[in-house]
């Protein structure tokens, strides 16, 4: 094939891409808030308050939203309308490489650590299922947060306005080739290792719930259960985990290679394909932060069942309580009233 028919295709793939970022995109930014939103609505009632897991899947919520309304928005003005904005002013240029950067690492972070908390309340033994506890969680959320927050500072001070031609200004990192890899295996390391440690997660999790038995009402006050909320919650955690690496591993391997490979000579068309790759890479990356509401309204019953009473009443229509219409679908005969999930010390 020659060198003109290569740069052909490229051009195609470009144009391809273009389209992706200008109108597909959108689409995923307006369907993202709208999702977020909702879920809000879901998560914010009193009936969902409680659950410990909850709150650490709303943080993780306003996480994703202010990635959607910064990086991802400022990601298709950039890719799809040739709008650098970041390149004409100082503070932006800072403010945009620095919350991509902690709303990058933050949302899996808070995912990590809700799937400690799954495997703590999904463990057969009292006293471990008693360290699942909203103080655990606003312990560890405040400290996680804390300390991307610091840990990050590094970007609002080595990444400039830089001039790479006369007349030429970019928004980029430092052009020191040890701090650009730095970056790169930093981003590559640590997403890879949130990807494995949340997968093992969940299958520890699962492991613990092997043996479930349900327990009627008069017993559930009696000891620390696991409800078919927590269950439906650890579903979706899992589910968050799988979109995470699907999404996310292709951009992550990308740094990695970019780090590797960075000292060698590259011809113009292998540029152009690894521009290409990156930024393919980046539009997945950017789309797993709007799968958030799908999640929750594909895999839990009773957030459908939440977020239908909410439509119906904005609708002015009246619902049967949830407990009631969950008794009704899934134990009809069982008088005893709410059925929970009680994990098995035996096996």
């Amino acid at each position: 094939m020659e060198i003109s028919d290569e740069l052909y295709y490229v051009n195609i793939l470009a144009n391809i891409l273009t389209n992706l970022y200008k109108f597909v995109q959108p689409i995923c930014f307006i369907l993202g808030n709208i999702g977020n939103l909702l879920t809000a609505f879901v998560f914010w009632r009193k009936t969902w308050r409680k659950n410990v897991c909850v709150l650490y899947f709303k943080v993780y919520l306003i996480s994703n939203t202010c990635y959607i309304n910064s990086s991802l928005l400022g990601s298709t003005f950039i890719y799809g309308y040739n709008i650098h904005l970041q390149n004409t002013n100082i503070v932006l240029c800072k403010a945009f490489y620095y919350s991509a950067f902690l709303f990058a690492i933050h949302p899996p972070t808070i995912l990590i650590l809700a799937s400690i908390d799954r495997l703590l309340i999904s463990s057969q033994n009292v006293d471990t299922r008693l360290y699942s506890s909203k103080r655990l969680a606003y312990f560890s959320i405040g400290l996680s947060t804390f300390f991307w927050i610091v840990f990050n500072v590094h970007i609002l001070i080595m990444v400039h306005i830089q001039e790479l031609y006369p007349s030429v200004f970019v928004c980029y990192y430092d052009l020191s080739s040890s701090y650009q890899n730095f970056v790169y295996y930093y981003l590559a390391i640590v997403n890879i290792c949130f990807c494995f440690i949340m997968i093992v997660l969940c299958l520890l999790s699962f492991k613990n719930i092997r043996h479930i038995q349900v327990v009627p009402r008069q017993q559930r006050n009696q000891r620390r259960t696991m409800t078919k909320k927590d269950f439906q919650l650890l579903r979706c955690l899992f589910a968050h985990g799988i979109v995470y690496i699907i999404f996310r591993i292709g951009i992550n391997l990308y740094y990695g290679y970019d780090a590797i490979t960075r000292g060698q000579q590259r011809s113009e068309l292998r540029r152009i394909i690894e521009v290409l790759i990156n930024d393919f890479l980046t539009f997945l990356f950017n789309a797993s932060y709007c799968l958030s509401f799908f999640i929750y309204i594909s895999i839990s019953k009773t957030f459908r069942h939440e977020l239908k009473r909410i439509l119906w009443k904005v609708c002015g229509k009246d619902v049967m309580p949830i407990r009631e219409e969950e008794n009704r679908q899934e134990n009809p005969d069982n008088q005893a009233g709410v059925v929970t999930i009680h994990i098995s010390a035996s096996k």
